[in-house]
């Protein structure tokens, strides 16, 4: 397992990110991302910490590796992997959403069940096997890339009549010796912290653009691969007593660019395949594994935030009022519910095949729809208890170096029970959570991140008992009649 040190060494590999034209080469030591870094080498420095191993490090067959790799074969096993889960979230406070615990849990579901892959492609799932074993025992940060460039759809007759190049990835030669592929792939959240990426569609691929369905694992510094990071948050965030979340929890957020790059046999798991490429997320416990490691994140993100509303109206003398106290009272009914379904996910969990069990995913989904449906009306609600304190505050905290500002301003901006710096200090982490470039980012995260709202309200539709449902109506309506 890696060490933190061991873990910013290894991603000093030649990786070629760009953040507009400014080519990086070492993001360990880069204002944009170096922070950034230094989070997720405390994230491997503390899961293999003493008070931790007993929970956050398996062992199989003499082998030690994080517990997020675990396939959970018992209620146990899921229990150990939520609590994993529960503490990685607990140190970045939820905002790191694609930590090094996300990819794994894809990872891992889909390992539980490699005749899936066998059926589609004799061999494959020995190679996918091999793969997740070479990810656990390497402690790979891994990330996934797997929607396609809005708007960016043309069908391969129309790029192969107008001579064009497809934006969207696609394989556009193979040998015996592995696929080439071009194009670009998103969103690679957190991929410039990560050492592989993971290419597959959770979109569906339509008939026709076969070439497009490529599943397979590429090393970010592999020739040929480029990162495209959005705008840093870390480097806009001037000290981190000005936005703390920004300056150390920016996971960022980049597309990737893939130019005629090589990937072997050995690391592709499905190729020209429509139908499947989306489906193995399903017909395995892949995508129920990762999005149960969202759920338990997001509750450990709302718990700061409930936490900072509370905060907020103690500061602004507004906490005794009683509407304020049943919006706050309301506020901890949510977090409570949240961790209500979070936990019977696992008390509920389902038998998969091989003697593996997964989390309920009924109930995922329903928490996964809660979650991305109520993000922003819980932040407004936060928002309006905040008040309008942050914009009474001076422009940055370096009035505080100035002897005779910072006197006036402990003067006057100061309450009887708090100080001015304290005020301030609590503003900036709120304001951070709920005004800031990177609170926006986060907002539009917590929306999106599983996808738009109707193919949330699909997942509960699919995993609906409604033959279930149906029989409480018959059995009802079979006990009168005229």
């Amino acid at each position: 397992m890696l060490s933190g040190k061991e873990y910013l060494k290894s991603i000093r590999d030649g990786r070629r990110v760009y953040i507009g034209k400014e080519l990086v080469t070492d993001i360990t030591n880069h204002p944009a991302f170096v922070k950034g870094a230094q989070s997720v080498a405390m994230i491997y420095d503390q899961k293999s910490a003493p008070e931790n191993r007993d929970v956050m490090v398996s062992e199989e067959d003499g082998e030690e590796f994080s517990t997020y790799f675990l396939k959970p074969k018992t209620r146990d096993d899921l229990e150990k992997r939520y609590e994993t889960h529960r503490r990685i979230a607990a140190w970045t406070h939820g905002f790191m959403g694609r930590s090094p615990d996300n990819f794994p849990s894809y990872l891992t579901g889909l390992a539980t069940q490699p005749e899936v892959f066998n059926e589609l492609r004799g061999g494959t799932g020995d190679f996918l096997e091999a793969y997740y074993l070479k990810a656990r025992r390497d402690d790979l940060y891994m990330s996934h890339a797997v929607t396609n460039p809005q708007g960016s759809r043309r069908a391969g007759e129309e790029i192969q009549a107008a001579g064009a190049v497809s934006p969207t990835l696609r394989v556009v030669s193979e040998d015996d010796d592995g696929v080439t592929i071009n194009g670009l792939k998103m969103i690679g959240t957190a991929s410039i912290y990560c050492h592989e990426t993971w290419v597959g569609n959770l979109q569906p691929v339509p008939p026709g653009n076969e070439a497009e369905t490529i599943t397979c694992a590429v090393p970010l510094n592999y020739d040929g691969v480029s990162i495209w990071s959005r705008k840093s948050y870390e480097k806009m965030a001037n000290t981190e007593f000005d936005m703390p979340l920004s300056a150390r929890y920016d996971e960022t957020d980049a597309a990737i660019l893939f130019e005629n790059v090589k990937v072997p046999w050995e690391r592709v798991f499905l190729h020209n395949n429509v139908a499947m490429t989306r489906e193995i997320y399903f017909k395995t416990p892949g995508h129920s594994l990762a999005n149960h490691q969202a759920n338990i994140r997001f509750a450990e993100k709302l718990r700061l935030i409930v936490a900072i509303a509370r905060k907020l109206t103690e500061s602004n003398k507004a906490g005794n009022i009683p509407a304020v106290k049943s919006t706050l009272g309301n506020l901890a009914a949510q977090l409570a519910t949240l961790d209500g379904m979070v936990r019977g996910q696992i008390f509920d969990c389902e038998d998969m095949p091989g003697g593996y069990v997964t989390i309920n995913k009924r109930f995922m989904y329903a928490a996964l729809h809660w979650c991305t449906n109520n993000y922003s009306t819980i932040c407004d609600v936060v928002r309006e208890l905040m008040g309008g304190g942050p914009i009474q505050m001076p422009a940055d905290s370096s009035v505080m170096e100035d002897p005779d500002l910072n006197k006036k301003f402990e003067t006057y901006w100061s309450l009887p029970n708090q100080s001015a710096k304290d005020r301030m200090k609590l503003f900036r982490l709120a304001w951070d959570i709920l005004g800031t470039e990177f609170a926006g980012r986060h907002m539009l995260y917590e929306k999106f991140y599983a996808g738009p709202g109707f193919i949330m309200d699909l997942y509960s539709y699919h995993h609906a008992r409604w033959d279930e449902l149906d029989v409480i109506v018959d059995d009802l309506m079979a006990g009168y009649d005229l």
